[in-house]
């Protein structure tokens, strides 16, 4: 079992910056798969980017590709995303998840974490 808690969300004006973090606890951290994924008001939950056990980013969204920035700290149990040159339009609920494995779904969530970009 893994418990995922993010952090970092707010209110920001278009052309900020947020660092938003997820800490895990429970079972292996660096064991696991971690992925961003975030929930616009009246959308569907999108794929953001993931990062591999050893710390390499897999997949950016082409929606966030050059602005975000996935990374990992096994030592810390955490994952983070940086969101630099943030746009109205990634205002959303974000998530991240963790899988053990490549294939399949992510099988642990956390809560979420509000991001809010005025224009």
């Amino acid at each position: 079992q893994v418990q995922l808690v993010e952090s970092g969300g707010g209110l920001v004006q278009a052309g900020g910056s947020l660092r938003l973090s997820c800490a895990a606890s429970g079972r292996t951290f660096s064991s696991y798969l971690m992925g961003w994924f975030r929930q616009a008001p009246g959308k569907e939950r999108e794929f953001v980017v993931a990062i591999s056990w050893s710390g390499v980013p897999t997949y950016y969204a082409d929606s966030v590709k050059g602005r975000f920035t996935i990374s990992r700290n096994n030592a810390r149990s955490t994952v983070y995303l940086q969101m630099n040159s943030l746009k109205p339009e990634d205002t959303a609920i974000y998530f991240c998840a963790a899988k053990s494995q490549v294939t399949g779904p992510y099988t642990y969530w956390g809560q979420g974490t509000q991001v809010t970009v005025s224009s």
